[in-house]
């Protein structure tokens, strides 16, 4: 017999009690880790994808405390494929885009603070030179200092609405700059506005890229889509010291057979059906469940037995990005987190 429970209270709201808690207590065991998505630093004029000076030492003061352990990304990757366990509190750094505040004013403090870092590249950007961005010796001085370079194609498109030979041919000619340019091919992508569906991340696999990662909030964790693995996107509105701390702490919800398969909605799949089903530690909590919808505030769920979720998203979400995230208290101050990110084509 299905039960069913309903809230309506505001996302922020919701975890607002974690931040006054103290993140201590026992370790977690697992092969789970946190990734950080970053794009400029510094650039004020530009909020919505900027994170301010003053926010970043604040992230790097607090991941420089001695409780975490941050780790170059294909290592996390790896682990995760693998299933080896990682420490608790793992957390992995990217960067998107490959803008020149990186270089001016990112990477300077990353690299005296000795954090090892991914930075994403949409290899278009940097051959037309456009302004604000790197340059490819910029770029080599980066990777000859350790950073992991990652794709993110050539021309930055909207990856959904292309046919699946357009979008091979846009990562053929980006790998073919990063083996003139780099001598390497990246084994890392990430997609552009984290946009994908069902046959992108197929030309994506196909093309040999051992992971690809979104900009949906979540922790990896072993059994996770690596060709869908989440980032908290860092920026002036969700990047205080607090949102920072609370995001680094996070821990899975295991989640697998997730309907729809296919992130891609059209108009007889918007609203989604969204569903999964829980495992491991989550499971236990699992009546303290909450989930998100882009726009719509708290989501009405209804449990399926004993592990399976299904998440009522009322309202058909408008063209664009949208996404729905679900947490649960893990103790000890501590949230589990998953999230799903959706395409709706304009018309």
């Amino acid at each position: 017999m299905a039960l069913r429970f309903r809230w309506r209270r505001r996302f922020p709201a919701a975890l607002a009690a974690a931040l006054i808690l103290a993140f201590t207590g026992p370790a977690f065991a697992g092969s789970s880790a946190v990734v950080f998505m970053y794009h400029r630093f510094g650039e004020t004029a530009l909020p919505s994808t900027n994170t301010t000076i003053a926010q970043l030492e604040a992230h790097i003061a607090e991941l420089t405390n001695g409780r975490y352990t941050v780790l170059p990304l294909p290592q996390i990757v790896a682990a995760i494929r693998e299933g080896r366990d990682l420490p608790d509190r793992t957390v992995g750094l990217s960067v998107d885009d490959a803008f020149l505040s990186l270089y001016t004013e990112g990477w300077p403090r990353f690299r005296e603070a000795g954090l090892p870092l991914t930075l994403f590249v949409a290899t278009g950007p940097i051959d037309r030179g456009y302004r604000n961005y790197m340059t490819w010796d910029q770029i080599r001085e980066l990777a000859t200092a350790g950073v992991t370079i990652g794709s993110q194609t050539d021309t930055h498109p909207h990856m959904p609405v292309l046919s699946p030979e357009a979008n091979a041919a846009e990562l053929a000619r980006s790998n073919e700059r990063f083996e003139r340019e780099l001598g390497m091919r990246p084994s890392l992508f990430a997609y552009p506005f984290g946009e994908n569906s069902r046959a992108v991340r197929g030309v994506v696999e196909r093309t040999g890229f051992v992971a690809a990662f979104g900009q949906h909030s979540g922790v990896l964790y072993h059994g996770a889509d690596r060709f869908f693995l989440p980032r908290f996107a860092m920026n002036e509105t969700y990047g205080s010291a607090s949102r920072f701390r609370l995001a680094a702490n996070a821990l899975p919800i295991e989640a697998r057979d997730i309907v729809p398969v296919d992130t891609l909605l059209n108009p007889g799949t918007n609203p989604p059906e969204f569903a999964f089903t829980v495992t491991g530690a989550a499971l236990d909590g699992l009546a303290s469940i909450a989930c998100y919808a882009s726009g719509q505030g708290r989501a009405g769920l209804e449990r399926r037995g004993r592990d399976r979720i299904a998440v009522e998203v009322e309202q058909a979400f408008p063209p664009g990005r949208a996404r729905v995230n679900c947490t649960m208290p893990a103790g000890n101050g501590r949230w589990r987190w998953f999230g799903m990110q959706f395409y709706v084509p304009r018309p």
